[in-house]
């Protein structure tokens, strides 16, 4: 198993439970020269604007540009994934699926979470009834994140998915409540990978700078490189014959 090792106690100790779960924890290639996948493929990008980030990065390359450069001949690299989407888009993004594709990644669920940040807003009468509001919304995009990825299952291909980063709101407030928000759509994320078994780019540690961003919620020309190097590394060291979680990160070898 290779494991990553970072300095930081509460990180040894969450490695340590997935570990013991089964599950790798891959360091990811954001400053690393990325191993190149052998052989032939086709990966194919679904989602949202985690992916399709053309719109926001200027004259600098975008996610796909990005995977296309790292990626070697004869490696091919397909955009499907549509700015704006959520969980119940993808399924109308796979009739975008290449019939020669070879490998599936997914991130999705962003959008899902500012469409309900309005519940932040909503009077209770308790913090027991705001939590149980809370539990209904992740409840809710479980499902939906659920049929999702059981249509995409239904392909037969390699699949990673990605879990939401952090977003970069600059009122504090709204930003620490739409950390704390995003962490209940990352555990139904987190928890549909290990059921499946699949790899999963931990994007809020891929994407860890101020300067990986556009703008609060989409990656900037820099942070659509780190995206695209975890993704080729992910694509270089995942062992997909096998039904084996890895988390990939952002965060340097020791």
């Amino acid at each position: 198993m290779r494991t990553s090792v970072f300095s930081a106690v509460h990180r040894r100790d969450a490695i340590g439970a997935l570990a013991a779960a089964g599950v790798g924890v891959v360091a990811g290639p954001a400053r690393l020269q990325a191993q190149r996948p052998r052989g032939a493929g086709h990966v194919v990008l679904l989602g949202d604007s985690s992916f399709d980030n053309k719109a926001y990065v200027g004259g600098q390359p975008d996610v796909l540009a990005h995977l296309r450069g790292r990626l070697p001949h004869p490696w091919r690299a397909t955009l499907a994934a549509v700015d704006g989407a959520v969980a119940g888009d993808v399924q109308s993004q796979l009739a975008r699926v290449p019939a020669d594709a070879t490998h599936l990644v997914i991130s999705v669920g962003g959008n899902d979470g500012l469409r309900r940040e309005g519940v932040f807003g909503e009077p209770v009468r308790s913090v027991g009834e705001g939590a149980a509001k809370l539990a209904e919304v992740r409840e809710r995009f479980r499902q939906n994140y659920g049929a999702m990825l059981g249509a995409v299952l239904g392909r037969g291909l390699p699949t990673a998915l990605c879990t939401i980063y952090d977003p970069r709101f600059t009122d504090p407030l709204r930003q620490r409540l739409g950390v704390m928000g995003l962490a209940l759509f990352n555990d139904a994320v987190i928890r549909a990978a290990f059921a499946q078994g699949l790899p999963v780019l931990d994007l809020r540690l891929i994407c860890d700078e101020d300067a990986d961003f556009a703008n609060p919620i989409e990656p900037s020309g820099q942070g659509g490189g780190k995206i695209a190097a975890a993704v080729v590394q992910l694509l270089s060291e995942h062992d997909f014959g096998r039904r084996r979680s890895e988390v990939f990160t952002g965060q340097p070898r020791r």
